[in-house]
């Protein structure tokens, strides 16, 4: 599998000037941990996460150093600190350096970049433009989706995905956060809706592209005011202890 067949497209950003409370809001109601940050040319120029948000002066976590260490770290990296914690811009706070995948890159070498830098999550750039992101959410899903395996999916199963996500990504009631997986014409879909008219259609959407045999629902819903998640029927009744064993003595048999 490649960056490409299990990426996030619908990607949410944020831009250097927006407030940290404005980015921090955009999070929590998005239900994601980091956000790309672009320029007015939508050119990557940092990311922020979670992680940016643990040191600060709203909560009282800054660093508190001894003079002694002070003086090792040096004027310069006490000041960076303190833009940290108390600056009031993404730009202020925002990790600089990002890393960055292309769309054929594969699932090995976008694990081994994120254990080997310490992050959660990876742009997807097409050139200078960021066409995707895949996340440790994006990756559990594809291991969930084709039942514990990861094989290649057929040049017919990457048809159809491509085909529901132009569908789907050219409405207005796509879900946030969409993420397609086909394996043998089986599609599973994820993301976050809002209306439950949206989750209908999503799959009518996908149920009418040739090739399509199974649409597994995998969509949460959200209240856009309270921020209220709830599972998709499909993965709540998965998720019943009676289907549990049902499905266990299933596969016992």
């Amino acid at each position: 599998m490649r960056a490409h067949q299990i990426m996030t497209f619908d990607v949410v950003t944020t831009s250097p000037e927006a407030s940290v409370v404005h980015a921090v809001n955009t999070m929590l109601r998005r239900h994601i941990s980091g956000l790309p940050v672009v320029d007015n040319k939508g050119k990557l120029i940092g990311i922020v996460s979670e992680g940016d948000f643990l040191r600060r002066g709203e909560i009282n976590t800054e660093r508190r150093r001894s003079r002694w260490l002070s003086f090792l770290v040096g004027s310069s990296g006490v000041a960076e600190d303190f833009v940290k914690e108390h600056g009031r811009k993404v730009g202020e706070v925002m990790t600089q350096r990002v890393i960055t995948v292309n769309e054929d890159t594969s699932i090995e070498d976008i694990v081994r970049l994120m254990e080997k830098n310490h992050i959660k999550r990876v742009p997807v750039m097409r050139g200078e433009s960021i066409v995707g992101i895949v996340t440790r959410s994006n990756l559990l899903q594809a291991i969930a989706s084709v039942g514990g395996e990861i094989p290649t999916p057929s040049a017919s199963d990457d048809r159809i995905r491509e085909r529901i996500i132009r569908t789907i990504q050219e409405s207005d009631w796509r879900p946030i956060g969409l993420e397609v997986v086909v394996k043998d014409g089986i599609v599973h879909l994820s993301g976050c809706i809002t209306e439950e008219s949206f989750r209908r259609a999503a799959i009518v959407a996908a149920e009418n592209v040739d090739g399509v045999k199974l649409v597994h629902d995998h969509l949460c819903w959200i209240e856009p005011m309270s921020g209220l998640y709830m599972q998709s029927p499909e993965d709540e009744e998965l998720s019943r202890p009676s289907s549990v064993e049902s499905s266990d003595q299933k596969q016992a048999s």
